[in-house]
């Protein structure tokens, strides 16, 4: 039985998502940015057009440094911050309101101890950061001055659902079914081998700021994951298996049915 107060929470959501109207043109608009869209089935592309509204409601951004939010840039950044949770559900961002908006990239203040306890501080030039508990910091580009391979929302986005269990290792909060220990030996061997890669300066086709951490290689993967699926499963076999469970999806079929196969990029090696 549904409380007194659960309904009203419930009609008091309804009414804030009724307020966020968008137009088929400002849909099309945002959309047009994120061509790997394309790879949602017509059924998905509604759904998450529905998530990224109630996201809008429900989430409250800002511009920094004087940039001036446009109702493009607020549907533009929704709609990739709902793909990662487009089965998992907006229950995944719980506890947190803020989106904050930079124009390119920004700077963050950082205070780091070493081991003989000397503090060192430095400003750390950054495109995006997901706060535990609190905001998601993210950069927006235009046109060619935007990051060539990087997708800083879901990235960030990405970090959020690995903070649902704890610190950013790497282990998001699994859904029921889905076994850590394969998880564990995917992304563990994954990962070393990704690190080889970097180590030895091949080419990659994830972002080599994945190899910084295990909780990075998630996020960059996840990237990979949505833009770029048919090379990751090509070369990250094991791990694409695993992110196809865990965001319940399979973008890579989506990728073939648009493009069809996607040639192979000669210049990619595996150790």
């Amino acid at each position: 039985m549904i409380s007194i107060l659960e309904r009203f929470r419930r009609w008091r959501r309804a009414r804030r998502v009724d307020a966020v109207s968008v137009s088929d043109a400002m849909w099309i608009r945002a959309e047009a940015r994120l061509p790997f869209l394309d790879y949602l089935e017509p059924e998905h592309r509604l759904r998450l057009r529905e998530l990224a509204r109630t996201f809008i409601a429900e989430k409250q951004f800002y511009g920094a440094h004087g940039f001036a939010l446009t109702d493009e840039v607020i549907v533009t950044i929704a709609l990739q911050a709902c793909l990662p949770v487009l089965r998992i559900g907006l229950r995944a961002y719980r506890g947190w309101v803020g989106v904050i908006v930079y124009p390119g990239d920004f700077v963050i203040p950082r205070k780091v101890m070493d081991e003989a306890g000397v503090v060192h501080e430095y400003d750390d030039e950054v495109l995006g950061e997901a706060w535990e508990g609190g905001p998601v910091l993210v950069s927006w580009h235009d046109g060619e001055d935007a990051p060539e391979g990087v997708n800083v929302v879901i990235h960030e986005f990405a970090h959020k659902l690995d903070m649902e269990n704890g610190e950013v290792d790497g282990l998001p909060l699994l859904p029921s079914g889905m076994s850590r220990k394969g998880w564990a030996e995917a992304f563990s061997e994954g990962y070393e081998r990704f690190c080889r890669q970097v180590d030895a300066h091949a080419e990659t086709v994830l972002d080599p700021y994945g190899s910084e951490s295990p909780g990075e290689f998630f996020a960059v993967a996840s990237e990979a994951f949505f833009e770029a699926p048919c090379l990751l499963q090509e070369d990250f076999p094991a791990i694409y298996g695993q992110l196809r469970q865990f965001y319940g999806a399979d973008p890579a079929a989506g990728e073939r049915r648009v493009y069809g196969e996607p040639p192979r990029d000669a210049g990619v090696d595996s150790p």
